[in-house]
């Protein structure tokens, strides 16, 4: 049921999904977290998912992770939307964890598909409506991801799922925007669809979807607001040179396991957010020579 209507657009265009900085002896930053927050507002982030897999939340405690949504949230609540992620393998706890969100005033939640169990359709649909009648007044964004999941949410299971009120959105990271094709023709303008990819965000917003919940963004954010705002003005040749210009950053961001990119990019650009949690390591002397480089090309002269 495809639409030439708009979806409404819940929480901004250019959301980032915020890295979690950690201090010398590894554990988190929450004053910094507060500066960068502030940081990537002023850039033009319209949105912060905070405590998704860029946040490195397999590795912070549910503790960690309330305190850090809170220390954001009151660093940047009254200037941007503030997304908590609370997907997990387990129902019950994704259950919890949403209900948490909801406590803490966030005002969404993204709720990735089960990772490593690999439930079937039948099991995804359960799993997502309890967690979303779990808070029925939280809005959220189902996120597939398969290449970290080892599992997808099919569109049809989607489409069903939208008689759920606060389903409102989705993030497609499935590497194909055949994703987004599929889901406008069964969702139409019911469901807000973010590309979870940064160098495949000017062909998902040419069908249909409204933004990016974006990596690079911690870098470039003006650029990506630029592209987005010249695409949705008609400007695609100046959008497609943005694309161009920032393509070699989009890429060399997941030249290994993110966040260990963004990370030493971060630290390049004067933001020393610590090197990942175990079992991810900091970049190594390439990774850093390389995103170094690339850095140096993007800053204007």
């Amino acid at each position: 049921m495809s639409s030439d209507r708009q979806p409404s657009i819940p929480f901004g265009r250019v959301l980032t999904a915020m890295v979690t900085p950690f201090d010398a002896e590894g554990a988190v930053d929450f004053d910094l977290a507060a500066r960068l927050a502030h940081h990537l507002v002023d850039q033009g982030s319209e949105g912060l998912v905070i405590c998704g897999t860029t946040g490195e939340s397999p590795t912070l405690s549910w503790d960690e992770q309330h305190h850090l949504f809170s220390a954001v949230q009151a660093a940047v609540g009254d200037r941007a939307s503030l997304l908590f992620g609370s997907g997990s393998n387990c129902t019950a706890e994704a259950v919890e964890a949403t209900q948490a969100a909801a406590r803490l005033g966030a005002d969404g939640a993204l709720v990735v598909v089960p990772y490593y169990n690999k439930p079937p359709q039948a099991g995804l649909e359960a799993h997502f409506r309890a967690v979303a009648l779990a808070a029925p007044a939280l809005p959220l964004m189902l996120y597939n991801i398969p290449g970290r999941t080892g599992c997808s949410l099919a569109p049809e299971t989607t489409a069903r799922l939208l008689d759920l009120p606060n389903v409102v959105s989705y993030k497609a990271a499935s590497g194909t925007t055949e994703e987004v094709s599929q889901l406008r023709q069964l969702c139409g303008d019911r469901l807000a669809i973010f590309s979870g990819d940064d160098a495949l965000l000017l062909p998902m917003l040419a069908v249909g979807a409204v933004g990016v919940v974006s990596v690079a963004s911690h870098l470039v954010g003006p650029a990506i607001s630029a592209l987005v705002r010249e695409f949705l003005a008609g400007n695609h040749v100046q959008a497609l040179a943005l694309h161009e210009q920032l393509l070699p950053l989009f890429k060399a961001l997941f030249c290994t396991t993110n966040p260990i990119p963004v990370k030493a990019a971060l630290d390049l650009s004067g933001w020393p957010v610590g090197a990942p949690r175990l079992p991810l390591l900091a970049a190594d002397h390439d990774v850093r020579e390389r995103l170094s480089s690339i850095l140096a090309a993007l800053r204007p002269t």
